[in-house]
Order: C-alpha cells, then sequence, then structure tokens
C-alpha cells in the first residue's frame, strides 16, 4: 500500500493572497513560485496548500536559488553548465564520489521502444539489480524502476501478482512480466503534473526534472503501471557504489522529496548503448530499438510476433511491448 504525506498541522505554512509561497519576489520570467502561485489560484488555495505540504517552504537540504531554479527546458546552455557543476561539486560534498553530469539531448529522428518476450523472463530479478545500480537508487530501500510479477499461467490479473517471491525461478504454473515506466504518447503522469516538472521527449521518453518537482505525487496517482517512485528519505550510497557516469534528466542522484521513474537509461540508450537492465538480462528476454528504422530488431518483432500492449483499454499507447514466441 503506497504511504500518504503526512496530514497538515496548525504549524504548516499554508499559501494565501495576502501570504505567498515564499516571500521572495520574482524579476520576470516563468518560476516555479509563480508557477505554483498560478496552479493554487486555479486548484483553490486550500486545496493546493494541503497538496503540497509539508513541501510549502524550502527543505534544508534544497538552496533558494535551486528552488527558484527556471524550468530545464527554459535554462540556456551556460545556466546548464552552471547548475551541472554545481551538481557535480554536490556529489562530492554529500556523498564522497567525482561524477560527471551530462545534458544529454535527444538523437534527432530517433523514437525509442522496448520489449519483453514473456517466454524468456524466467523471474530472475537481474533486471530489477541492474536498474538498482545504474541508477543510484538508495541502497537502504533497495529501490528499483522495475517490477517483476510472478503471475499464474493463463491470467492477466496484475493485482494478483506477486513481487516479494523469494523461492526458486522459474515455477512451472507461473510466467513473469517485468512492469516498468511505458513511455506512453499519451502520458497521464504528464497530464496531471501542476508544475511541468515532467514531460515527453522527442524520442519518446517521458522525464522528470528533479529540481522543479515538488512532489505533489499527482504523476504517481495518475501512473496506471505503478512506475512512478518518491524520495521519502534522502539516498543513502556508499561513494564506491556511485554510478559516476550521470544525466541531469536520468541517474543523477535525486534529492528527497521528488518524483523519479525509468528513463530507459537514457544516459546511455542516448550514446548508442543499451539500456542497463537489457545488458543484465541473461535470458536474452530483452529487446530496445529505434521505432523509426525499419531495420531494427523491435521493428522486426513488431511485425512478425504476437504482441500485445499492457492496459491498452486505457489510450495511454505505450511505447513499451510484451510478445511470446508462439
Amino acid at each position: 500500500m503506497s504511504k500518504s504525506l503526512p496530514p497538515s498541522s496548525p504549524d504548516t505554512p499554508m499559501t494565501t493572497e495576502s501570504e505567498p509561497l515564499l516571500p521572495i519576489l520574482n524579476n520576470g520570467g516563468s518560476s516555479r513560485r509563480n508557477v505554483m502561485k498560478g496552479v493554487g489560484l486555479t486548484l483553490g488555495l486550500a486545496a493546493f496548500g494541503k497538496a503540497i505540504s509539508p513541501l510549502a517552504t524550502i527543505p534544508d537540504n534544497v538552496s533558494v536559488d535551486e528552488f527558484l531554479q527556471q524550468h530545464y527546458k527554459e535554462l540556456t546552455d551556460d545556466d546548464k553548465q552552471e547548475i551541472l557543476a554545481r551538481l557535480e561539486s554536490e556529489a562530492k560534498e554529500d556523498y564522497g564520489a567525482d561524477v560527471s553530469i551530462t545534458d544529454h539531448r535527444p538523437i534527432p529522428g530517433v523514437k525509442f521502444g522496448y520489449a519483453i518476450n514473456l517466454s524468456k523472463c524466467n523471474g530472475n530479478g537481474k533486471c530489477v539489480e541492474a536498474c538498482h545500480k545504474e541508477n543510484n537508487h538508495d541502497r537502504s530501500t533497495g529501490e528499483s524502476y522495475i517490477r517483476v510479477l510472478e503471475m499464474d499461467k493463463g491470467s492477466m490479473d496484475m493485482e494478483a501478482g506477486n513481487t516479494t517471491y523469494d523461492h526458486t525461478v522459474p515455477q512451472d504454473d507461473k510466467f513473469y512480466m517485468p512492469v516498468q515506466c511505458q513511455q506512453c504518447d499519451n502520458p497521464p503522469c504528464v497530464t496531471v503534473c501542476p508544475v511541468e516538472a515532467t514531460w515527453k521527449e522527442e524520442d519518446g521518453i517521458v522525464v522528470v526534472d528533479y529540481n522543479w518537482c515538488i512532489g505533489c505525487r499527482y504523476c504517481e496517482a495518475a501512473c496506471p503501471y505503478h512506475a512512478r517512485r518518491f524520495n521519502w528519505e534522502e539516498p543513502t550510497i556508499p561513494a564506491e557504489e556511485v554510478n559516476p557516469e550521470q544525466s541531469y534528466l536520468s541517474n543523477r542522484i535525486r534529492p528527497q522529496g521528488v518524483m523519479e521513474k525509468c528513463h530507459f537509461c537514457l544516459h546511455r540508450t542516448r550514446e548508442g548503448r543499451l539500456p542497463a537492465c537489457l545488458e543484465a538480462c541473461p535470458t536474452g528476454a530483452r529487446v530496445f530499438g529505434d521505432l523509426n528504422d525499419p531495420e531494427s530488431d523491435i521493428v522486426w518483432l513488431l511485425k512478425n510476433k504476437r504482441v500485445f500492449l499492457l492496459k491498452e483499454e486505457l489510450g495511454t499507447q505505450p511505447s513499451f511491448f510484451y510478445f511470446f514466441d508462439s
């Protein structure tokens, strides 16, 4: 069962017309403060204040400059370089690790897609482990962007799927279905975000600006695939386990109080490499590629295999596919 935000208390500051969220004037442009104030007026001040409580004040680990940073898509190249340098410095200070954080942009003309062969997946969980390490997840929780559901053969009842099995796999009467972000073409998580902290990029990847996210968790509630994660605690990662190859919109260490999700390892795939989960799969169940390339493996299987979409009836139009050998 998902946790809920703690109830607001009498001491929790609320947004009102006479008492703005932050007592800081903005000298123009689209700041987080202006966006949040506008959304508050749209939703109703009391409802919006309750929705973001206890995030109505700047967290101790976030500077005013970081909190009021312009939207990622509005930043100049110089702005981005300053922010990346600051984040690298913070990683060194907080985790004792030397990291390189890059701004990986989409490859022109490429539309990424992913597919899993359910005839080959045996539930070994190596993809989950690889995601955990590659994406600098909190070590104490064992978090990952991937869940592997152990399902009864002949059933597609995901609610009955077991993600905490610890017995030998595969079981004869079961099949295994990994679930992660489906990178939808019609993503409900993007639609509900009140501050536009998440969006779909040109190559099909839905991303999150962790510096812009206010942690309201609307996107988590809207996602029908349970693909969003919320950082309840400050992540703990030993310096020697930090993956130093990072990107602003993917696997840099996320701060407490923000949402995160699978991003198709864009720090790898936008460099022409494969997702970490695919490379770790020992059964060859995973296929990744460019949906715009008629010669790609994923286009071939979409034309030649019995393919289905998860929860197709919802109209999310996933870029994630499942298929069987027969």
